[in-house]
């Protein structure tokens, strides 16, 4: 079996569909049902069966894709491991980063970095923090950039904190809050449950919800614009002029931070260029509140 065949079994249980799985891979549709064939040959099973709406998997077929996972990061890793045994830092860099951190962190330090190893690549995905941490713990990634307090067990380093802020293109009266017109978006569950858990420690009725938007960023343009308030991280909202800002406190008059971690698992540091990449991030001069 080699890689390729493995990546056809996988994508083809999540997919369970030929049209898309060969598309998915850039193969012709021929070229996947041969291939298919031809594993259904070495192992001497049906792997699936074909119907109306798609393929349906046989036992063995639907055991060997459950096995296409694990084998897959095998040989990643093995490929990794060998890439890596000499001195020299290369090969690529898997990195799971949070949007916010993509956006405004990432492409300055991508920079200096591959100023100082210029033999090594990047891939690079972006997504929730929540998610980003299940592809560190999954290790489909090398490093994670995630926002937010996460339980983990590996190696890791606290990059900043920034405060979680009310702002308003005009000054607030905390009083009122409850009956102004709030901008609310999209956000990972931990910034949610934080700025809920302050809300209701602060006010008896619910937020008036004007408007929705999908990200952070939109809702600080629609705020810049005088349509309502927003409970924004700090960092977002800086990057606009004249609007205020009031930091959330806790009962105990604290401001309420928002921590931005990077993880990884420590077994990964045997990789030259994942160790490089460590030292680095533990280098830089990061501003250690916002």
């Amino acid at each position: 079996m080699e890689y390729r065949d493995w990546s056809i079994l996988r994508t083809l249980y999540q997919e369970q569909n030929i049209t898309k799985t060969a598309k998915s891979l850039y193969l012709s549709q021929p070229a996947l049902t041969k291939r298919l064939r031809q594993i259904e040959k070495e192992f001497g099973v049906q792997i699936v069966q074909r119907g109306r709406r798609g393929v349906h998997f046989t036992p063995e077929g639907e055991y060997l894709a459950n096995c296409a996972d694990e084998m897959l990061v095998r040989l990643r890793k093995i490929k990794e491991h060998v890439a890596n045994m000499g001195e020299e830092v290369s090969g690529t860099l898997r990195l799971g980063v949070s949007n916010y951190f993509a956006r405004y962190k990432l492409p300055g330090l991508l920079k200096l970095f591959k100023q100082k190893y210029p033999l090594v690549e990047f891939k690079v995905e972006t997504g929730w923090s929540k998610d980003v941490y299940q592809a560190v713990y999954n290790q489909d990634v090398h490093l994670g950039f995630v926002r937010g307090d996460y339980n983990w067990p590996g190696g890791k380093q606290l990059l900043f904190e920034e405060s979680v802020c009310i702002v308003s293109q005009t000054p607030l009266d905390l009083k009122s809050l409850p009956d102004l017109p709030r901008i609310d978006y999209e956000t990972d569950p931990l910034l949610q449950t934080l700025v809920d858990s302050w809300w209701t420690q602060n006010y008896s009725s619910p937020p008036r919800i004007d408007m929705e938007v999908d990200k952070a960023d939109t809702c600080g343009e629609m705020v810049a614009s005088g349509l309502g308030y927003a409970i924004l991280p700090r960092l977002v909202a800086e990057g606009k002029e004249g609007l205020h800002l009031i930091e959330l406190r806790d009962a105990a008059n604290q401001p309420i931070r928002r921590s931005t971690w990077m993880f990884y698992h420590e077994e990964s540091m045997e990789l030259q260029n994942v160790k490089a990449f460590v030292r680095f991030m533990q280098q830089m001069d990061f501003p250690h509140s916002y």
